[in-house]
């Protein structure tokens, strides 16, 4: 059964709707692939989803110190005009946080329910340790480290890494790294992988 690793960027596309197949895919997986995260990501999406949310948060702000200005013209048309197209703003960016929240907590349930995680080991913390692996992030090399070892563990599957950073994962060295591990095949989109998955079938 190939086995499709994902990771932090994937569950990010779903909360943020930027891959409208990912969420399909993690909610009703096909049953001939086995797809398999590292339990950080996890974490690690739960964080970035607060920093969207504080960004958020500021949007909101930026709002409210504005429309507070736009009332104060009271001779204005344009002003009057601008105002009324940012107060319902106001409460579409609130709703939208919500929304955010929703779709990546869907997600998390359907890694729970539909996932293999892949938990942390010593191993894996001293890989990432001394490993001279050039990803731009510390998190993004123990999330890598985390697949490595995984994959290693299962070298007769076809392994597969659906990923949106590609450019990271898969540069010289770091796709040595994975091709050792027997990850040969990559994709930055699930409908590019799904295409492949059906491409079988045939």
């Amino acid at each position: 059964m190939p086995i499709l690793y994902i990771e932090t960027n994937f569950l990010m596309s779903i909360a943020l709707g930027r891959d409208a197949e990912a969420g399909s895919l993690l909610l009703n997986p096909p049953a001939s692939v086995e797809i398999a995260i590292p339990e950080v990501c996890c974490m690690e999406s739960l964080s970035a989803f607060e920093g969207e949310q504080k960004r958020r948060f500021r949007f909101s702000n930026e709002i409210n110190q504005q429309i507070s200005q736009l009332r104060r013209d009271l001779t204005s048309a344009s002003a009057g005009t601008l105002l009324s197209y940012l107060e319902p703003s106001k409460a579409e960016n609130i709703e939208l946080i919500n929304e955010i929240k929703k779709r990546l907590f869907l997600a998390l349930d359907s890694i729970a329910i539909n996932a293999t995680t892949i938990p942390l080991n010593p191993e894996i913390i001293r890989a990432t340790l001394s490993s001279n692996l050039a990803l731009k992030e510390p998190t993004d090399n123990l999330i890598f480290q985390t697949i490595l070892s995984h994959a290693i563990t299962r070298p007769t599957e076809v392994k597969i890494l659906l990923t949106g950073n590609i450019k990271d994962f898969t540069q010289p060295i770091a796709k040595e790294a994975l091709q050792n591990a027997g990850i040969n095949l990559y994709f930055s989109r699930t409908s590019n992988f799904i295409g492949w998955l059906e491409s079988q079938s045939e």
